[in-house]
C-alpha cells in the first residue's frame, strides 16, 4: 500500500494558520471601521494621505483613506497567506517585522512633517509596537510546529 505524502491544504488546521487568520480578520475589520463615521471621529476631516487628517478611529488612532486601505490590503494578504502553515508563519513574522519598522519610523519622524504620510500619532506608534511583537511572537512560537512537520 502506497503511503500518501502529507501536503498542506486549505483544510488543514494548525494554530499558526488560525492565528494568522485572526490577525487578518482584525486588520480587515479595522480597515472597514476606519471608513465608518461615528466609529471614526472627525470623519469629515479625513484626507487621502498625510498628517493633515484629523480623523481618529475610536477617537484614538489617526487614520486616512490610505491608512484604511493599507489595513484592508494587509488583512487580505493575511488570508491569502494563511492558506498554508508556512504562508501563515511568513505573514505573522514578516508582517510583525513591518510593524516594528513602522513603530521605529513613527518614533523618529516629525508628526507635523510630510514624512508622516500615513498618518501616525503616539497611540498608533505604541499599537504598532504591540502588533509587531505580538505577530512575530505568534509566528515564532506557533511556527515551530511548521518547521518540525515532515514534508
Amino acid at each position: 500500500m502506497a503511503q500518501r505524502n502529507p501536503t498542506p491544504t486549505t483544510r488543514d488546521r494548525s494554530p499558526v494558520r488560525t492565528a494568522a487568520q485572526a490577525v487578518a480578520a482584525v486588520f480587515l475589520l479595522v480597515g472597514v471601521l476606519g471608513f465608518i463615521p461615528g466609529i471614526t471621529t472627525d470623519y469629515d476631516t479625513m484626507t487621502f494621505a498625510g498628517h493633515h487628517s484629523d480623523a481618529m478611529l475610536l477617537g484614538i488612532f489617526k487614520v486616512s483613506v490610505l491608512h484604511n486601505i493599507v489595513h484592508l490590503l494587509f488583512g487580505a494578504a493575511g488570508f491569502a497567506l494563511a492558506r498554508t502553515a508556512g504562508g501563515a508563519k511568513a505573514y505573522l513574522i514578516g508582517g510583525g517585522a513591518v510593524y516594528l519598522v513602522l513603530w521605529l519610523y513613527g518614533l523618529i519622524i516629525d508628526k507635523e512633517s510630510a514624512a508622516n504620510f500615513v498618518p501616525l500619532n503616539a497611540a498608533d506608534d505604541w499599537l504598532h509596537l504591540v502588533l509587531g511583537v505580538g505577530m512575530v511572537g505568534l509566528g515564532v512560537l506557533l511556527g515551530k510546529r511548521v518547521a518540525a512537520t515532515p514534508r
